[in-house]
């Protein structure tokens, strides 16, 4: 496998029908909006599913959910203390430059989103602590328009505990409150930085299996919060440039992508817009529609 040597951008729009892409716990979960009623999903929760389909197809995955998890280890800590070699040089008291190094290559050798996104090693009881800067970067995700959040009061009927006064009554409902995004389309951007790839060992063939993340980022996502066909990528655009530098700046490339309304049908839908890229001078895009 060749590591990667020229720097990739990618694009991905997607759309957002009646779901929460991403509640924020600090507003009650409410679908998170910027100041503007821009809708926003942030980069960690897009991370979050990258890593699920990842994992999805295979590839060994560190930072991984304990619902999800296909290994005997239930935190960060006891997977990486499962690499001896790794674990020995964490537990070193004067730790030299080279092994940092050693580490380093350790820990993206071993784990897929290690050496995609980067990783800060640092554990109670353990005398070395490393920071690993992954290749992959992701942006916040935002609609392009406004979006309006519906919330609805629900009954929540559990019955998840007794009834202290008389055991043999179920103890009373409980209300709570679901929210959602009525429609929205989104996009967010990416890059790929092949100093870095260099560093942790990215290859071409890594950022493959990125690119088929992106395009079924929200395959095996079902929740009550998002059903199954709420969240739907429409696009990816993906620019491979000839140099480590780049024909252009991550900001010139992404602001080629163009979501434009061209309908004002009263159903909202992805079909009343247009989804392009303008063409960039000495650098092709590759354009792809979501699964």
């Amino acid at each position: 496998m060749s590591v990667l040597k020229n720097k990739i951008d990618f694009a991905v729009v997607f759309t957002v029908d009646k779901a929460n892409p991403n509640g924020d716990p600090l507003n009650g979960n409410r679908p998170r909006q910027d100041f503007f009623g821009h809708g926003e999903v942030s980069d960690v929760a897009i991370k979050r599913k990258l890593r699920n389909r990842l994992q999805d197809e295979g590839q060994p995955i560190l930072v991984q959910s304990d619902e999800r998890r296909t290994d005997a280890y239930r935190s960060i800590k006891d997977r990486v203390e499962s690499v001896d070699e790794l674990k020995k040089l964490l537990a070193k008291a004067k730790a030299t430059g080279t092994d940092e190094q050693t580490a380093e290559m350790l820990a993206s050798e071993n784990w897929y989103d290690v050496r995609a996104f980067g990783q800060v090693f640092a554990f109670k009881g353990a005398k070395m602590s490393i920071g690993i800067r992954g290749p992959v970067s992701i942006h916040t995700a935002t609609s392009i328009e406004p979006v309006d959040v519906t919330s609805m009061q629900i009954t929540k009927s559990v019955n998840s505990t007794t009834n202290e006064k008389d055991p043999g009554q179920k103890t009373s409902d409980t209300m709570g409150m679901k929210h959602r995004v009525d429609f929205g389309v989104y996009v967010f951007y990416g890059s790929i930085n092949p100093q870095l790839a260099e560093r942790t060992g990215f290859t071409y063939e890594d950022a493959e299996s990125l690119k088929e993340a992106l395009k079924t980022l929200f395959a095996n996502d079902t929740s009550s919060a998002r059903p199954d066909g709420s969240m739907e990528v429409n696009k990816v655009f993906w620019w491979e440039h000839n140099s480590k530098l780049g024909q252009y700046s991550s900001a010139a490339v992404h602001r080629a992508v163009k979501v434009e309304k061209t309908s004002e049908a009263v159903k909202p839908s992805i079909e009343n817009y247009q989804i392009t890229a303008t063409p960039l001078e000495g650098l092709s895009v590759e354009e792809y529609a979501g699964l």
